[in-house]
This record gives C-alpha cells, structure tokens and sequence, in this order.
C-alpha cells in the first residue's frame, strides 16, 4: 500500500477517538507510528511532538510533522487530513442531535462520564512522552518531581518548564 493513503488510515483510525482533544490519542499514536509501523523511533516522535507543541498552531501539528518526516509532503497531508476529517464529519453529524437534547439527562450523563475518561487519555498521553524522554536517572527525577510540582503547587508550570531547560543547558540531564 501507498505509504500516503496508510498515514491517511492511521490516522483516520485514531481521529474519532480523540475525545476531549488531540493529545488523548498519544499513547495510540506513538503505538502504531513507532510500534506497529516503525516509522519514527520513540525519541524521534517526543521530538516532533516536541516542536509541534512550541509551534504556532493546533495542539496536534505533530501528525502533520510525522507525515512530513515519514513522507514528505503527500505524507504531511495525508497525516494531516486523516486526523482531521473523520472526527470533523462526526461532529457536524452529531452537533445537531447534540444541541436538540442539550437538557435531557443521558446527555449530561455522558458528558459527566466523558470527564474520567478525557483524564485518563490525557494522563496517558503524558506518560508516553515522559517515558521517551527520561532516558538517566537525572532526567526521570526531573520528570517526576516536575509532575509532583504541577499537581501540588498553583506554581506557573512555565517556571517549572524554564528550570528544566535551565538544568539541562548546565548539563545537569
């Protein structure tokens, strides 16, 4: 198969599943991209989600970067598109219905239900990208007490995110 139309159904695959935004569909997508399809190796894709994340623009740039790097610009677009398209046709399909029962009760069920299971996602997510990059001892102390820090404290976590780069410049990681 076209390596286009299988970064296009790799990433159409993950598109509806991103409930509560792109980043709960990480785990899976670090999965297939470096695990099932070893198009990226663990590093390669906390890089790119790296630089998608300190890039202008949507949250999930990192499957237009991974298209791009996998494929150049017919993977960039097809990545790109498969993200976007299906869970974009599945809301405009159920925006509708969605808005018509706005008081009903299983709508504010699922809703209540959905918040768990966003967290969830999310800390997943969160997970995956610690683990591509505590690669020493240094670096998964920071890591953790970084984690500690922001779930403890009212602290910016951009002090926290200027301290890390402060010690790994001083190559204390």
């Amino acid at each position: 198969m076209m390596l286009p139309l299988t970064l296009f159904l790799t990433f159409a695959a993950l598109s509806p599943l991103a409930f509560g935004g792109g980043n709960t569909i990480l785990p899976e997508m670090q999965r297939e991209v470096v695990g099932v399809h070893h198009w990226l190796s663990a590093s390669d894709f906390v890089a790119l989600y790296a630089l998608a994340q300190a890039a202008p623009g949507p949250n999930m740039l990192v499957a237009t970067l991974i298209g791009w790097r996998v494929a150049g610009l017919g993977g960039a677009l097809a990545a790109t598109f498969g993200l976007c398209l299906p869970s974009s046709f599945l809301t405009f399909a159920i925006a509708g219905l969605w808005w018509r029962f706005r008081e009903a009760s299983w709508r504010r069920w699922i809703q209540a239900a959905l918040v768990p299971v966003t967290v969830g996602l999310v800390g997943a997510g969160a997970a995956v990208i610690a683990a591509g990059t505590a690669l020493g001892l240094a670096a998964v102390l920071i890591t953790a007490l970084v984690a500690l820090l922001t779930l403890t404290t009212r602290a910016n976590p951009l002090w926290f995110l200027a301290a890390s780069a402060l010690a790994g410049m001083l190559g204390l990681v």
